[in-house]
């Protein structure tokens, strides 16, 4: 019988060797220094930290050094901690209630597979404190050492162990801001706990212990904003709470959404998308929102064991999350001008560099007066803003009705129908209790200025303003089958490319429901009888082209799918606000500023216009002081 040997082409398997393995497994765990970085500070959180020292060499490829204060641990404890699948975050083997960061005893096995790892740690009450080294793998016994209660680690060399991973890491500085986006979010995980971050000699971060609200402030270090919106929500067991930015303030990238689930940091597309679609309708395009929200979910509910880095999840009900974030947001960004904003950015710090110039003591500030009424020019006035003026002034074109309930009639009026009403004696009257407070002149026959009563000054874009106040009004009449449409006394016909005219006339439905009513006239041409009240008397050749634009923007848009078009019934809404609002150099009197003003205050989601620019800035005596060098 002849025996069969193996063919020289077929390969052999044959086993690993256990540092093999070990490096093999590191990859999924460690992928850079700050996954490295995470695993850490999420040990030291788990032990009960109420502080926590991070400092990092070129941008933690040379070094990583995370000092702590808690628990400690023992000899035997150091042992089996740098051991594979070993941890005592587990109170039962379901991998269900999951109540740690922490949980798949596989991070400093692989940090120690993939670099040389030193942990120094000392239980409270311990007489002396004990270290263990590991190389490459290569464990080395316990050893007694001088140190402090808690624990610190120290990893040098990462990835020399496996060099083709090492070789792909980025620039220390592309490194070190990815290590801060991850101490960040660690420390809007646990407010509690007094954080530090230092980049080779340069301190990043210093937070104390702090409530949620400081310390969302502090982590979130967006500059332009002037105030953080709350935010509460729940739906069922689920419960949604943290603080965003106006959406004013934005970043070209998403790396200032700090997203919590079960206090747990993570980068989840469900979450991601629902503040995208909440911040959809009052952001510039491409552009991203500024949060810190926290979702609190029954375990059972949610699969954290799903990436070996713990920060992508699966939901039980993905839908329900997205609705509890969309619903909670919508209602937070659903707040009138005048609470929160953007700061100029030209409001940086003047640092030490220069001499600080010393000025006699203050006294009291003079009231400005009403003399700046003399920069005022009388004007034709502009629709939609007469929350100022009185009932049974006569009306010079169609009255425009907002559609809210309870809402005053807005008139259009001229200046001969403004009766002279009393003056208040000083601004601070004026602006009492007013967010925006009340306006003092029109600068460049574009911008409002106005001084509350804190002594803020505020600038308001007119035309940004009254865009969105106009597409509010329009949007909430389409919502409730009500848009007043004023029929032109004369058709007017416009031309335009024949696939546009065609695409006008095929949703012909649609916009006649926004009051919109057009006929085809000819090949090339569409013909409009009637246009909403609201938007006055706009160009309407002007808005007619671009609403095609926007209809056209979506290939795949029918005029049967009605719903498909409602999605995009805030963009065509917006298209039109923009031709029906007042324009800038448009001169504006004293009551119609304080209208507008009063009617931002009151009117959701007016801190920005119909594209998601800032509507109005606010300026605080210490920024202007800055701006002058006075402090």
């Amino acid at each position: 019988m002849t025996e069969h040997s193996p063919s020289p082409d077929r390969p052999v398997i044959r086993r690993l060797s256990e540092q093999v393995v070990n490096r093999i497994a590191a990859g999924e765990v460690i992928e850079r220094p700050a996954a490295a970085l995470k695993e850490l500070v999420e040990n030291a959180l788990d032990s009960g930290a109420r502080r926590i020292s991070v400092h990092l060499q070129q941008g933690g490829i040379e070094r990583i050094e995370v000092t702590d204060d808690g628990c400690g641990m023992t000899p035997e404890d150091l042992r089996l901690a740098v051991e594979r699948h070993c941890t005592s975050k587990l109170s039962d083997e379901t991998l269900v209630r999951i109540s740690t960061l922490g949980f798949r005893g596989e991070a400093l096995p692989s940090i120690g597979a993939a670099a040389r790892l030193s942990v120094t740690s000392r239980t409270h009450g311990a007489p002396t404190a004990w270290s263990i080294r590991v190389e490459g793998g290569r464990v080395e016994e316990p050893r007694p050492c001088a140190g402090v209660a808690g624990t610190r680690v120290v990893v040098e060399d990462l990835f020399f162990a496996t060099p083709a991973r090492r070789k792909f890491l980025k620039s220390a500085r592309v490194e070190s801001g990815h290590a801060e986006n991850t101490v960040r979010r660690l420390a809007l995980s646990a407010p509690h706990v007094a954080f530090r971050l230092q980049f080779d000699q340069r301190v990043v971060l210093d937070l104390p212990a702090q409530d949620m609200a400081a310390r969302a402030a502090a982590i979130l270090d967006a500059g332009q904003a002037d105030g953080l919106i709350p935010v509460e929500g729940e739906r069922g067991d689920l419960r949604l709470s943290g603080y965003i930015c106006a959406p004013s303030v934005h970043r070209a990238t998403a790396n200032g959404q700090l997203l919590l689930v079960n206090g747990r940091p993570v980068v989840d597309p469900v979450l991601r998308t629902a503040v995208r679609v909440a911040y959809r309708n009052v952001m510039e395009h491409g552009r991203h929102a500024v949060v810190a929200l926290s979702l609190q979910i029954p375990p059972e509910q949610v699969d954290v064991n799903v990436h070996p880095a713990k920060t992508e999840l699966r939901y039980a009900d993905a839908a329900a999350v997205r609705a509890l974030v969309i619903g909670s947001l919508g209602r937070a960004l659903g707040i009138g001008a005048g609470v929160a904003g953007v700061r100029p950015g030209l409001l940086q710090s003047r640092g030490s560099g220069g001499a600080r110039i010393w000025y006699p003591p203050e006294t009291a500030p003079p009231s400005p007066g009403r003399e700046t009424a003399a920069y005022q020019v009388p004007s034709p006035a502009m629709p939609d803003v007469a929350a100022a003026m009185p009932e049974g002034v006569a009306e010079r074109r169609l009255p425009l009705v907002d559609a809210a309930p309870g809402a005053r009639r807005a008139v259009t009026w001229s200046e001969a129908d403004i009766p002279a009403t009393p003056r208040p004696e000083s601004h601070e009257e004026a602006a009492a209790d007013f967010p925006l407070g009340a306006a003092v002149a029109q600068v460049l026959g574009t911008y409002i200025l106005a001084q509350t009563a804190r002594g803020e000054l505020v600038l308001v874009d007119q035309h940004a303003a009254h865009e969105r106040l106009t597409h509010e009004r329009l949007r909430a009449q389409y919502l409730g089958g009500e848009v007043r449409a004023q029929r032109l006394l004369l058709p007017e016909v416009v031309n335009m490319p024949r696939g546009q005219a065609d695409l006008l006339v095929s949703f012909a439905d649609t916009l006649s429901a926004l009051g919109l009513e057009v006929d085809a006239f000819g090949g090339d041409a569409v013909m409009v009888r009637t246009v909403p009240a609201l938007l006055g008397g706009g160009d309407a050749a002007a808005m007619l082209r671009d609403l095609a634009e926007e209809l056209a923007e979506d290939e795949l848009l029918a005029p049967a799918q009605a719903q498909a078009i409602d999605g995009r019934l805030d963009a065509i809404i917006a298209r039109m606000a923009c031709h029906g609002s007042v324009r800038a150099g448009r001169r504006l009197t004293h009551e119609e500023m304080n209208a507008l003003l009063r009617d931002m205050e009151k009117t959701p989601r007016a801190g920005t216009c119909s594209h998601g620019r800032p509507t109005w800035l606010k300026l605080e005596k210490g920024d202007l002081e800055r701006m002058f060098g006075r402090r």
